[in-house]
């Protein structure tokens, strides 16, 4: 019997990119039960019918997480579809890209609302229902949390680095309930998100050079299903940006070459 069988999840950002490939991975492991919360209903509902989300009991649950109000009337249709939670995914997220001298300050209420005050408010609302059954939190973070050194990416960066902040108190207060809290900071991956990124940059965006939703998706399963006698804080991944380079011939049967400078591991680049 799958690990997750009896449980519920939710999973917010679910209509597209590392959300929806949680939800599927989650899906694929039989969950109980499955949650979508997105602004999206038609790509929910996509979600939802695709394999493997219509082999389990998946309810979509649209909700603009922006609006304070949309937030309390997710929380309370979420109290009426379950009973309890086992399982809650932050992974909605919204990006901007600008120096601070000249980015709108709404654009940082906008990031601010749904990067931060979201999984905030969200996570206050249903701790009664992860506490009792010792639940798990995973917030999908980002690398911007871990370095802020990037120019045009502050107002971004805050959001997150306040993200974290939260889940690393979270993760202390929920502690002795025995709740674990597991914040996961991907490098670059291959999102609409990402493909936004790139265009703002003006880079050409090469997907196959990123990291991939389902790598994101397969490290959050693996760590939820780690035992409860061990807690995995926080996941750092990045993309291979480019295959290692060959590996230098071997000598010939029974000819022995002195290490040299062209003889040694090549070096990544």
């Amino acid at each position: 019997m799958s690990a997750f069988a009896d449980q519920v999840a939710v999973v917010t950002g679910a209509g597209s990119g590392i959300g929806r490939a949680i939800a599927c991975m989650l899906a694929a492991e039989r969950i109980g039960a499955l949650g979508l919360v997105g602004h999206d209903p038609t790509k929910l509902q996509q979600v939802r019918d695709s394999s493997p989300c219509s082999h389990v009991r998946t309810v979509c649950l649209p909700a603009d997480l922006a609006q304070i109000e949309d937030i309390n009337q997710l929380a309370a249709q979420l109290r009426q579809q379950f009973s309890g939670i086992d399982i809650l995914v932050h992974s909605a997220g919204r990006f901007a890209y600008g120096p601070c001298d000249t980015l709108p300050v709404g654009e940082l209420d906008s990031l601010y609302q749904v990067n931060l005050r979201a999984p905030y408010l969200l996570t206050q609302h249903l701790l009664p229902l992860l506490v009792p059954r010792r639940g798990q939190i995973v917030f999908v973070n980002s690398s911007a949390a871990l370095s802020t050194a990037r120019a045009q990416v502050g107002a971004y960066a805050a959001t997150k680095c306040a993200l974290r902040a939260i889940a690393d108190s979270l993760r202390a207060e929920l502690h002795c309930h025995g709740v674990r809290v597991l914040s996961v900071f991907p490098g670059r991956t291959a999102t609409p998100m990402q493909s936004l990124v790139h265009e703002l940059e003006g880079q050409p965006y090469q997907p196959e050079r990123l990291l991939q939703p389902d790598d994101i998706a397969q490290t959050v399963v693996q760590a939820l299903r780690t035992a409860s006698t061990a807690e995995i804080t926080d996941i750092v991944l990045r993309p291979r940006v480019s295959e290692a380079p060959p590996l230098p011939e071997p000598p010939a049967p029974g000819v022995s070459t002195p290490p040299t400078e062209h003889s040694r591991l090549p070096r990544c680049h």
